[in-house]
């Protein structure tokens, strides 16, 4: 975990940046989440464990600053709250996201499936994609069994 703080540190500097007390509290917390695309008062209930002294608007701003430098991601799943990724070195794309409209789940797909996509995209038009997002809505294998089982 010190590693990628010690390159986020450095990812803020390069833009006049510092990692303040209360940015590396964000941070750790999103590092100890990674999993979880956790929303703003998510983790502002998480850094107040550790940062008790820290306000919600800190966050918001960390959050929102860390998403302009590209440190994270912000999400939007359909459910108007705004959901926080970290980006990561070895991947040149983000994942995808499957996600239920029924009981709002969500699967992440690790692979990119899209690379042949963007390569036709190159051959054919000259257009070189430097990012994509892919979000699948629908209904998960665990609510179409459970309506299955109900009828």
């Amino acid at each position: 975990m010190e590693a990628r703080i010690e390159k986020i540190k450095q990812q803020l500097q390069s833009q006049d940046y510092k990692l303040t007390p209360q940015r590396e509290a964000t941070v750790r917390v999103l590092l100890e989440n990674e999993e979880d695309h956790l929303s703003a008062e998510d983790v502002f209930m998480l850094v107040k464990e550790i940062a008790p002294e820290i306000g919600l608007a800190t966050v918001y701003r960390t959050l929102e600053l860390l998403s302009e430098l590209h440190v994270v991601e912000k999400l939007n799943f359909g459910d108007g709250v705004a959901r926080y990724d970290l980006r990561t070195d070895s991947s040149k794309h983000h994942h995808h996201h499957l996600i239920c409209v029924q009981c709002g789940s969500m699967e992440e797909i690790m692979e990119d499936w899209l690379i042949p996509l963007e390569e036709r995209l190159e051959q054919e038009y000259g257009f070189h994609v430097i990012d994509h997002r892919l979000d699948f809505q629908g209904i998960c294998r665990r609510c179409r069994e459970s309506r299955e089982s109900d009828e």
